[in-house]
Formats: C-alpha cells, structure tokens, sequence
C-alpha cells in the first residue's frame, strides 16, 4: 500500500519533539509539506534538518487564540494550500486535583482543547471552500478511562474525543474528516518518569497486554493513514493505539 501525499500540506503541532515530531517527519516522508508548529525553536530546527525543503516552522505559544487562528493562513502563504491539520501539542500536568490551581487547569483547557477547537475552526474556512481537509486530533486513552493524578488533562482529552465525533457529523457533507488518535503508552519524554523508573515500568507493563510501550515510528504511518485520501470514508472515529491495556486503578 503506498501512501502518497505529494502535493499536499499540513500543519503539525507540538512537533518538536515525541510523537508529533514522529507525525511530522512521516508526513514530510510521504512527500507532503509540513507547518511544523512548538512552543520553542530547538527542536523544530532539529526537525526541520530533516526534510529542509519539506519542512517549515513557527514557534507558536498554543494558549494564545489569536497566534493559533493565524497558523492556516501562514500554510496557505508558506506552501500555497492546506489540506491536513493534525492537533497533537498538549500539557498534562499531575497531581492532586484538590490541590490543583484554578489557574493550572485553565492553562490546560486552553492549550489541549481550545488551541484544536480554534485551529480547526480557522483551517475550516479552507477546507470548507475546497470541500476536502483532514483533522487528526491527537487525544488520549486518559480521555476514554481518566486517569488519577491527570483529572484535567483526563477531562480535557475527553472533551477532544466529542469535538472530534461533533465536528465529523457537521463537516462530513462538506468532504471533509475528523477522527482522532488516543494513545496509551509511548516512549517518549513525557513518558520519562516511567521509563526511567525499573519498578514503575514493570507496574506499567502489566497492564500493556502486548508486554511493551509503543514506539515514536510507529505512530507516524497511522497519521499518514489518517491524513490520505485512502481514509476518506473514515470520519468521527477514534483509533485507540495502546497495546490492549487493561485500565485498572
């Protein structure tokens, strides 16, 4: 099966880093061109040197509405089009939920579910023209189970899984999808604690019936999937990719 994106143009945030620089770098493989977007140069620039003719970046604080609404406009400018939008950056910040800062979970909802709602929105008016686009939210299985210690981020990556059902129904006559990706364990540097933790990652596994976490390189063909036209009868759903882990407290 050969995925080809030749021609086309995406956005992708949170790419500097994890899976969204996994999505990124296959996106720009299978020859599409790419508005990579973080919150800080360095990593995007270490990206960039991957496909240097593929790959442009802007560095984009996700909680501010107005830098994001203009991320479509800059693709449009920078490569002339927009067919793909994949929202992946997001914070997750633990702890209590008792103890948590109004201000923390604020910070949350605005960078992992206004910051797509917003980009979506403003992507929107070219796909909705063109009658064709993609959306590829990037959620959690946190959102489908919750999560201890993750209440906001649980609550705000569930509140993504609905936008994407929602979305799709309103924006399916116009040939466009939305679907999203919820995945569980990664290895990644959000998953660091773990990982560099013996004991925490043999607790982890047990509950990963596939006896692993899942890889960065694995991540990116799923995107690239969801993102062709080979995916266009798709829309509304949501991939879970966690190796069958079994949610228990």
């Amino acid at each position: 099966m050969d995925i080809d994106l030749e021609g086309r143009v995406a956005i992708v945030t949170g790419a500097s880093r994890g899976l969204g620089r996994a999505a990124a770098e296959s996106l720009a493989a299978e020859g599409a061109r790419v508005l990579a977007v973080a919150r800080t140069t360095p990593g995007l620039e270490k990206l960039q040197a991957t496909h240097p003719d593929r790959i442009a970046i802007a560095t984009v604080d996700m909680a501010s509405a107005d830098e994001v609404a203009a991320l479509p406009d800059l693709a449009v400018e920078r490569f002339g089009r927009l067919d793909i939008v994949v929202n992946n950056a997001g914070i997750a910040p633990a702890g209590r939920f008792v103890d948590q800062p109004q201000e923390q979970w604020d910070e949350v909802f605005a960078v992992n579910v206004r910051a797509p709602a917003v980009l979506a929105r403003a992507a929107g008016k070219h796909f909705l023209a063109q009658r064709s686009g993609k959306v590829i939210n990037v959620a959690s299985t946190s959102g489908i189970n919750g999560k201890p210690v993750l209440v906001s981020y649980s609550a705000s990556k569930g509140a993504i899984l609905q936008f994407t059902k929602a979305l799709a129904a309103e924006w399916g006559r116009f040939g466009v999808q939305v679907t999203a990706i919820a995945p569980g364990a990664f290895e990644t540097d959000a998953q660091s604690a773990v990982l560099d933790d013996p004991e925490t990652l043999t607790r982890r596994l047990r509950k990963i019936p596939a006896g692993r976490m899942g890889r960065s390189e694995e991540f990116g063909p799923l995107v690239c999937y969801l993102a062709s036209p080979l995916s266009d009868f798709m829309t509304g759903s949501v991939v879970v990719f966690d190796g069958g882990e079994v949610n228990k407290l």
